[in-house]
């Protein structure tokens, strides 16, 4: 018999260097305080802000996360095809962007006798990433190819907050929960929908603090003062913010019976 419930931590964007520092310093401390059945993290900025390498995810990993999910930023420095066929990692690419290997269209993980599966998919609105499709179209064509006694956790990385809304309430009661990355900012709407799927607009970042998505704060500063191109420099030392969400899961229903935002600053 399988247990009860699943419990999991699922840490927003991770970003470069001091949310790789972050995410090491505070996976062992909510282990210990909330004990979960594993962690999972948005790394599609692991590496300086933008993309991953193998020595960021080796790192990410031995820090104690288990499942990794990512979105459009996640070609930026390494090639993915080569990451498919040279690592094993349990990592998920956006399943309506035409780069993603098949290798990471989902992650399949048994917890406490119940298959846990993790989804990704991008939005399109204000993406501007021509490789993307419909996700609303997409995910009527993935759910019914899946295990129907299966927890499914979807990590929808998008910027608007009406098409991540508007994904939430058409997969209410068809999914266990849907966790909105992207804009690096916590959302205060972690709740239960009304057919029983956990969702929050966007988890929020782990990085830099203070900065504006994880980039030092005077460079976002001058860029609207002078419409100047982006310099992705980061800052390399002081506070760190960390935001997760903390996730349970009934493992006979499948619908979330519980979710709470986690927000600490270190």
């Amino acid at each position: 018999m399988p247990d009860k419930t699943t419990k999991l931590i699922f840490l927003g964007d991770i970003s470069g260097s001091l949310g790789r520092k972050g995410a090491k310093e505070i996976v062992p401390q909510w282990k210990q305080k909330y004990n979960p059945d594993l962690f999972i993290a948005n790394i599609e900025n692991l590496a300086h802000n933008k993309g991953v390498t193998l020595k960021t995810l080796n790192e990410i990993k031995e820090a104690g996360i288990d499942i990794f999910t990512s979105g459009n930023h996640i070609w930026s420095k390494y090639d993915i095809h080569d990451l498919a066929k040279e690592t094993d990692f349990a990592l998920t690419c956006p399943a309506n962007d035409s780069r993603s290997p098949a290798k990471y269209l989902k992650q399949e993980i048994e917890v406490n006798g119940t298959k846990l599966i993790i989804l990704n998919l991008s939005g399109q609105t204000f993406m501007e990433e021509d490789e993307v499709s419909n996700a609303f179209h997409k995910v009527d064509e993935i759910l019914p190819k899946l295990d129907k006694n299966a927890n499914i956790i979807l990590d929808f990385h998008a910027e608007a907050t009406s098409e991540k809304r508007a994904m939430g309430l058409y997969l209410d009661g068809k999914i266990s929960a849907l966790i909105g990355t992207h804009t690096h900012i916590p959302t205060a709407d972690a709740q239960i929908l009304e057919k029983g799927t956990g969702y929050i607009t966007d988890i929020g970042m782990t990085g830099p603090f203070p900065s504006v998505l994880g980039i030092k704060p005077e460079i976002i500063i001058e860029k609207f003062l002078t419409s100047s191109k982006i310099r992705h420099e980061l800052p390399e030392s002081g506070q760190i913010e960390i935001n997760a969400v903390l996730l349970e899961i009934d493992n006979n229903s499948h619908k979330t019976i519980k979710i709470e935002l986690l927000r600490k600053i270190i």
